[in-house]
């Protein structure tokens, strides 16, 4: 089994409460599917700088779970809460053993 890092793009803060509760909700759900494939739920980012040539990423989060493969990581991400009304997305990325 290898280690993959989902690195998030777009979504949004939860307008209302109420909203909030949902989107808990739907990412608790989601993430008790995966079991445990979970290495590292993550955390949301928050400010962000950039250093080098390189602009803004656009990264929003991350989370690390386990895979046999690049296939399945990227399989296991397809009913991630951030993909739900085209607001984001899931870059999959395998962390290398060194």
């Amino acid at each position: 089994m290898g280690k993959f890092v989902y690195a998030y793009t777009g979504g949004g803060m939860p307008e209302s409460e109420e909203e909030g509760k949902r989107v808990m909700e739907a990412w608790t759900t989601w993430f008790g599917g995966l079991g445990d494939k979970v290495v590292d739920m993550g955390n949301p980012f928050g400010a962000s700088a950039s250093v080098g040539n390189g602009g803004p990423s656009g990264l929003t989060g991350y989370s690390i779970i386990s895979a046999a493969s690049l296939d399945e990581a990227k399989s296991l991400a397809g009913n991630c809460p951030i993909l739900d009304g085209g607001k984001g997305a899931v870059e999959v990325y395998e962390a290398l053993e060194m």
